[in-house]
């Protein structure tokens, strides 16, 4: 189990368990005034949680298609202190229905490592990235937004110019981008996107996590300081 100050996270039969992906982008995402918040390949709940946390107000969807995952999350929603604003949907994205359209959409998309890679079956390769391409994602989040809608992605920084292209020809425009790297000196190592589709200029930035190994810099703590224990 991992606690968080406010929450915790089952996660023991769960493929993917918590990281700084998950953290950077459930403490990143501007939720000021959303009111439906839909999550894209929950897994065990984390993001979806620190969006109930950072917003008293919003209701929370979240999908999962794993089974695993889904019974986690779904302990992690009933217990958490938010349980009544958030609900988990076991289904892909690409199949899934909705009767309301969101204000905000969320998800750290499925990728692998190659160590990953190496132990996990062919099947828990193709549920997770089979059914959750780039372009599903994008085409999904579009359909399901509304017109202010806005979404946001954790994504490889190696995969930025892939889907910004992407997003720009479905009709989205980056609102928001934030390079994270590791530390001063190294490549970027992720991207932060935030996507609009209402026309608008692109605020660009980047974070750097450590000074040195578990030595933070002071914007990280800034931003994870809500939700680590020991932050």
């Amino acid at each position: 189990m991992f606690q968080f100050k406010q929450f915790s996270i089952v996660q023991e039969k769960s493929a993917m368990k918590v990281g700084t992906d998950g953290v950077l982008l459930g403490a990143w995402v501007p939720v000021h005034e959303k009111k439906n918040i839909l999550d894209v390949g929950t897994g065990t709940g984390l993001i979806a949680l620190m969006l109930a946390q950072r917003n008293l107000e919003a209701n929370i969807d979240a999908i999962e298609i794993d089974d695993a995952a889904s019974l986690e999350a779904t302990f992690n929603f009933n217990k958490s202190p938010w349980s009544e604003r958030l609900k988990l949907t076991k289904a892909s994205f690409l199949d899934t229905t909705i009767s309301q359209k969101y204000d905000l959409i969320v998800s750290n998309p499925p990728y692998f490592t190659d160590s990953f890679k190496e132990q996990a079956s062919q099947r828990t390769l193709a549920r997770h990235v089979g059914a959750l391409t780039f372009e599903v994602l994008l085409e999904r989040s579009f359909e399901f937004l509304t017109n202010q809608g806005m979404c946001a992605f954790i994504i490889p920084y190696k995969e930025e110019s892939t889907f910004v292209a992407l997003a720009e020809a479905i009709g989205f425009y980056l609102k928001k981008r934030t390079r994270v790297k590791g530390r001063e000196g190294i490549p970027y190592k992720r991207s932060l996107l935030y996507l609009s589709k209402e026309k608008c200029n692109c605020e660009k930035d980047e974070l750097i996590v450590e000074i040195d190994r578990h030595v933070y810099t002071q914007d990280y703590i800034n931003l994870t300081q809500p939700f680590y224990l020991k932050m």
